[in-house]
């Protein structure tokens, strides 16, 4: 087993989550969780054996192991992950996941929400299911490092969190790792579009929805997704979403 699917249209139902140590008393374990999926993520090397696919273990990897399968764990000494045991009572919002990756560095993000999953279980399962939902939604979109969906997603990421600053492509392109023509080709095949047209789009979605939803002042909201001219903005909302602000606004609020 190398693949598993996974729902998750809705939060899972945590029975359990904790620091697991093993390799102590024997350097061998084969067992199954009938009804639960198991969540880990190792601090230690070892080899991990899943209904006859053979899995190696490093620091900083992750694996996904469905209800029913059967594990053989194959130990070098003591070994200590986290773990999460769950319930998954969604049927949407399919995803193919690896059952055994690494995680990359999403790591140390991964190991603190599954530490607050450990320390929510016994008083707030509420919180415990957000923060495995949570780490479950990283790991559906791990990307593979290296491959154009990784650059991608930087790239994407890179210009999310700075829309109100000044972008340009090659800024982003740094931010990815990649040359400038290197992104652009790689963004048009993934996405469709080019850079700039990515984050025109992205400012005047976010642009609407600010003057739809709040009454944060025209100006500031053309400064807050990196329109600081005032008359730049009027226009690209003009060409863009087909009326000034202040008309999109007042549409919203007759």
């Amino acid at each position: 087993m190398d693949q598993v699917l996974i729902a998750l249209s809705e939060p899972p139902y945590v029975s359990g989550a904790g620091v697991g140590v093993h390799g102590v008393v024997s350097p061998h374990d084969v067992f199954r969780l009938p009804d639960l999926w198991q969540l880990h993520l190792y601090g230690y090397a070892a080899e991990l054996v899943v209904e006859g696919s053979t899995h190696t273990i490093r620091p900083g990897h992750l694996s996904l192991i469905p209800p029913g399968a059967e594990v053989h764990y194959h130990y070098r000494g003591r070994s200590e992950h986290l773990y999460a045991h769950f319930r998954l009572p969604g049927d949407a919002d399919r995803h193919v996941v690896a059952v055994m990756r690494d995680a990359g560095d999403q790591a140390p993000i991964i190991a603190a929400s599954l530490r607050q999953a450990i320390a929510a279980v016994p008083g707030a399962r509420a919180r415990a299911a957000a923060e495995v939902w949570t780490v479950l939604w990283r790991v559906a979109n791990l990307p593979v490092a290296g491959s154009p969906h990784a650059v991608v997603a930087a790239a994407i990421e890179y210009i999310e969190a700075d829309l109100a600053a000044p972008l340009t492509v090659p800024a982003v392109a740094r931010a990815a790792g990649v040359s400038h023509n290197h992104l652009t080709r790689l963004f048009r095949a993934q996405t469709g579009q080019t850079v700039v047209a990515y984050i025109r789009r992205r400012r005047m979605t976010r642009a609407l929805h600010l003057l739809r939803e709040s009454t944060l002042a025209i100006p500031a909201i053309a400064a807050a997704v990196g329109i600081s001219d005032l008359q730049a903005f009027n226009k690209v909302c003009r060409r863009e979403l087909g009326a000034s602000p202040r008309a999109l606004r007042a549409r919203a609020h007759p």
